[in-house]
């Protein structure tokens, strides 16, 4: 963890119909000091819509090897590499030869985090996805956070419904490729 992180803690019912992942996660979230609530928002939802046996957050920021979220399997063989935010060109291009999947969440406008990567060498990049939420949604969800959370997290025909501490937000998941 960290120097001067702050834990956030996130008791999450999740029930994601579109790939039949229905579970219950405790999670123990460290906010580096430079990392804002609308990115931490953001890499909680990527890891409840990427969960599976193996997903673990990473050392987040202060780490430069990993990305902030990661799936392993038993052998301990890096199996997703899924971003936060705009991560540039060359992090991305190491993220596709190490796993077998590659995927950037982002509370940002997605044809801007993507702009910088046009022309650029992203080992098969036909195969990154790029995940966005409606615009404002992240921002609407921060109003919402604290140190302990309750969340529901529900996710049908690519509809994001979430409840936290409460308050109930929902969005459309956009996911593209690059182009």
């Amino acid at each position: 963890m960290a120097t001067g992180a702050t834990i956030h803690t996130f008791d999450v019912q999740l029930a994601d119909v579109d790939r039949g992942v229905y579970d219950e996660l405790g999670l123990r979230v460290a906010r580096h000091p430079s990392e804002t609530d609308a990115y931490m928002v953001t890499r909680v939802l990527a890891y409840c819509l990427e969960f599976e046996e193996g997903i673990a957050f990473s050392e987040g920021l202060s780490s430069t090897e990993e990305p902030a979220v990661v799936v392993r399997d038993l052998t301990g063989a890096l199996q997703a590499w899924i971003e936060v935010g705009a991560p540039d060109a060359a992090r991305l291009h190491h993220g596709s030869k190490l796993a077998e999947r590659v995927a950037v969440y982002t509370h940002r406008d997605p044809a801007k985090v993507a702009a910088p990567w046009a022309g650029k060498k992203i080992h098969r990049a036909d195969e990154l996805r790029l995940v966005s939420f409606d615009p404002g949604f992240i921002d609407r969800a921060v109003t919402a956070l604290s140190r302990r959370n309750t969340m529901t997290v529900s996710v049908t025909e690519r509809q994001l419904y979430l409840e936290l501490n409460g308050e109930t937000f929902d969005t459309a998941i956009h996911e593209r490729g690059i182009e």
